[in-house]
């Protein structure tokens, strides 16, 4: 089983927000998929589909970008999810707009989202997808990843959402996140 987790924030207010873009990802998995996100009981919405026999959950945590550990290290509790079969999609304030990088170990790097996950699991090995926003130009940090994109902004992101996404099928498909790596980075 694979276990496929876009951060972000719930809510319209936040939906097409810079800190939202492993929601866009997952939500495009899930689209190509035919399938749809159904809330439960861990603090998360999750859609499931098969491939090769195999179970792969798309999770967006329902509680705020900085809580996030709070619905992925019970998830993975739950359903048995060893830490290779683990993906988490994010933003990241250090890469330029749209670039987009896969690692399978590191720190937050000041992401909060990602700091709630490594707490809650107890490891900062763990695959994930980054995807540059940029840094802010005159705005504080607060306001850039709140902020939505602008249209040239929109279409480079589109752009890299679909990579991200074709990077977790090359994930499932391969077995192997490293492959994955290669292949995207």
């Amino acid at each position: 089983m694979k276990m496929i987790v876009g951060l972000g924030n719930p809510g319209k207010k936040y939906e097409n927000t810079k800190h939202n873009i492993g929601f866009m990802v997952v939500d495009r998995l899930a689209a190509e998929q035919g399938v749809s996100f159904k809330k439960n009981p861990f603090e998360a919405e999750i859609a499931d589909y098969f491939v090769n026999g195999e179970k792969i959950l798309l999770v967006k945590p329902t509680t705020f970008m900085n809580e996030s550990g709070r619905a992925v290290g019970p998830l993975m509790t739950y359903f048995g999810v060893e830490l290779a079969e683990l993906v988490v999609v994010a933003d990241d304030l250090d890469m330029g707009m749209g670039k987009l990088r896969l690692r399978q170990k590191g720190s937050a790097g000041g992401h909060n989202g990602l700091k709630s996950i490594i707490s809650h699991i107890g490891t900062q090995e763990f695959n994930r997808i980054k995807i540059g926003i940029g840094r802010p130009n005159g705005k504080t940090v607060v306001n850039h990843v709140l902020s939505t994109f602008n249209p040239e902004e929109a279409a480079v992101i589109a752009n890299s959402v679909a990579k991200a996404a074709e990077a977790v099928d090359d994930f499932v498909a391969e077995n192997d996140f490293l492959t994955t790596m290669n292949r995207f980075n």
